[in-house]
Order: C-alpha cells, then structure tokens, then sequence
C-alpha cells in the first residue's frame, strides 16, 4: 500500500480518537447531570465551554498548522486534548467539567486544520474528496463506537475511568503518526485567480469565503445536534434506557459514514468522468440539502423506529453534503495557506454550533424537541442558497482555471 494510503489511515483514525474523546461527555451525560445534579441549559452550558473554545481555536490551529506544518502540529493537538479528556476523571462539579471541557476544545480543531493541509500537500484533486470523505466518516465512526466503548467501560470501571482510558487512546497514535508522515506531492492547486504572493487575510475579502463560511454557519449545527444531544434524546424523549440507546444510537452515525464516503466518492467519479470540479461537488451538494427537511418528520412520528430511521437519513445527507463543502477549500486555495483559511471558515461551523446548541438547551427545557427538529430541517437549503450565491456565481472568474 501507497504511503499516503498510510496516511489517510492515520486521518482517519485521529478523527476517530477525537470524536470518542469529545462524546465521552454526551454518552455519559444521562449519569453525570444526575450526579452533578445538572439541569438541561446547565447542561448546554458545559457543552459550550467546550463549543466557545473549539470556535475560537479554529482561528488559532489554522494559522499554527501553517506555521509549523501538518506532521508537528497535529501531534501537538493530538497530546493536548487526549490530556484535556483525562482530566475529565477530576471534574466534581459543573464548573470543574466546564473547565476540562474548555480544554478539550482548544485542542480538537486542530485535528481537522491539520487533515485539511496533509490532503493539500499529499492528494491531487481526484482523490481529495474522498480522503476528506474519510475524515468525515472518521467523526462518524467515532461516534458511532463511542456508545458502545464507553458504556462498556462505564460498567467495567465508572464515569471516570471512562474518560481516562479514552484520553489514553490519542498518546498511543501519536507515535506512528510521527514515524510515517511526510508530504509526498508537488503543490497542485487550482488557486482563486489572485497573486501567489499574497497573505492568507487576503483571500478572506473574496466572495467565495463569505459564501463558505456563511455555508458552514448554517449547516455544521445540525451535526452537532446530534453528536452532543443525540444519547441525551433517546433517553429523555424516547423513553430508552442507557443500554437500549447504545444498541441504537450506533446507526445514524454509521449512515453518517457512508454518506461521507458515497459523497466523496461520488464528487470524484464525477470529476473523473470530465465534471468541472466545482460542478461536481455542487451536484452532491444539492440533493443532499434537500433531503434535510424530513427532520421535520423525527419531531412529529410516535414510532421509535421511524424517527431513527429519519436520524439516519439526515445524517446520510449531511456527511455527503459537508465533506464537499469541506473540500471545496481544498479546490480553491493553495496549499500554503490552506490551513489557515480553514480555520477561519471552520469558524464559522463553531459559531453555529455554539449559538444553536444554547438554543437548543433552551427549546429542550422550554418547550420540547419539536422545535428543534423543525430548525433543522431548513438550514441546509438555506446553506446551499449561499453557497450558490457567493460561491457559485462568482467562480466564473475562474473559469480559467478548470474550476467551474
């Protein structure tokens, strides 16, 4: 096997690490807000230190994977959050899991910033979506494992515990990451059509990243619903008891991954075939922003099955839909800065994520789950409006370029 095929496994499972560390918290949430006697914006509060410190960071890791490179900067992060998830085990009271909860966040973007520049310095376009497709389906896998590894080890240790072995798993990675990883690919881009020489801020004032950050506002917050909200859910809303949610909550998050890979896959067939780049992303794009309104469907059926049948759906789609938008930043902007203005369009997923999960804390408490569902269920086509708008329209720039 290829030595970046190697690397992509390595991507791959870092996203994994960081997923179970960060849904730690959301599996064990049923046992910890009872014990810390924790109330459900309480709870939402907790969730945004670490929502305030991963948007935040998203801004600082771009510009350090830039500075120092993908192969120290993300065994940097790596070593930081797996420390920040074992010190959960210490954690008494609200404000202590707040503050460990902090750290983790600012250690976790930086696992993507870095994803982003290794796929810019070692993959040509053709394969760049799907090893983004493999990032992405490595959120999903972790996620998906997660219930069942730390229930298992709720059971066989504590809450605690739990948290500690976990924090255990990203030191252990972090030593054939920095055996195996170098840039193997002579810089390939297909840059906006601006000087080379000019600073990463530069590229901020363009269309194109108004229309991607805005993009990733609207959108990333429904992955976030279900990645820190959905056990808590199934329990509260659906009567499941924690065992009977590990048996389930497992399949959204595996629909998640196929869709990241279908999506990735897909794109680059397209391209493969003689699709513009940018036309075949836009082609995955859409049908899956589509398909989010039946959420609405989740909020409003009394069968179990069916709603998790829907979850899955959703979740399908919008792996599919993020891991082309995410790779768009790859098509578009050259490998030196790549890093960094990802961080900055990744702050915009934070933002989002961060103001629609103090929403949803609130809706949760207030007036049930309907409202939250109904909410999903129209930020997608509205993310594809702008994205179309800014992005879309003004690639005709770059028409040059191949790009559109």
């Amino acid at each position: 096997m290829h030595i970046r095929w190697w690397i992509a496994t390595l991507l791959f499972l870092s996203v994994i690490i960081n997923y179970i560390d960060r849904q730690c918290l959301s599996v064990l949430a049923p046992v910890i807000t009872k014990e810390l006697n924790l109330s459900p914006t309480g709870y939402a509060n907790i969730l945004n230190a670490f929502q305030a410190a991963y948007t935040v960071m998203y801004l600082g890791s771009g510009l350090l994977v830039d500075r120092w490179g993908a192969k120290f900067s993300l065994t940097f992060f790596m070593g930081w959050w797996s420390v920040a998830n074992a010190l959960h085990a210490f954690a008494t009271n609200a404000w202590g899991l707040g503050a460990f909860r902090f750290l983790l966040g600012l250690g976790e973007p930086g696992n993507f910033m870095a994803g982003f520049r290794s796929i810019s310095e070692c993959y040509v376009k053709q394969e760049r979506a799907l090893v983004n497709g493999l990032l992405n389906a490595g959120s999903s896998v972790g996620a998906m494992i997660a219930p069942f590894l730390v229930t298992w080890l709720y059971s066989q240790l504590s809450w605690r515990g739990a948290f500690v072995i976990c924090g255990a798993l990203g030191l252990v990675w972090i030593v054939p990451w920095w055996l195996v990883y170098r840039p193997l690919q002579p810089q390939q881009d297909q840059p906006l059509p601006l000087p080379a020489a000019i600073l990463w801020r530069d590229y901020l004032k363009l269309p194109q990243s108004f229309g991607l950050m805005g993009s990733r506002f609207l959108s990333d917050p429904v992955w976030w619903f279900y990645l820190f909200w959905l056990p808590k859910y199934l329990v509260d809303a659906r009567g499941f008891t924690l065992q009977e949610m590990a048996t389930v909550a497992w399949m959204p998050y595996l629909s998640a991954d196929l869709g990241a890979m279908f999506g990735g896959w897909m794109s680059g067939r397209l391209i493969a075939k003689g699709w513009k780049t940018l036309s075949a992303r836009t082609a995955v794009m859409l049908p899956a922003a589509l398909v989010m309104p039946v959420s609405l469907i989740v909020a409003t059926t009394p069968s179990s099955a069916i709603a998790i049948a829907m979850i899955c759906i959703v979740t399908f789609a919008h792996m599919a839909w993020k891991t082309n938008l995410a790779t768009v930043t790859n098509d578009l902007y050259p490998t030196h800065v790549v890093g960094s203005v990802s961080g900055v369009f990744a702050f915009g997923n934070g933002l989002g994520g961060l103001l629609f999960t103090a929403l949803t804390g609130w809706l949760v408490q207030y007036s049930g789950y309907f409202w939250v569902f109904a909410f999903m269920g129209v930020l997608h086509p509205l993310a594809f409006l702008v994205f179309r708008g800014l992005v879309r329209s003004e690639l005709r720039l770059a028409r040059a370029d191949g790009l559109d």
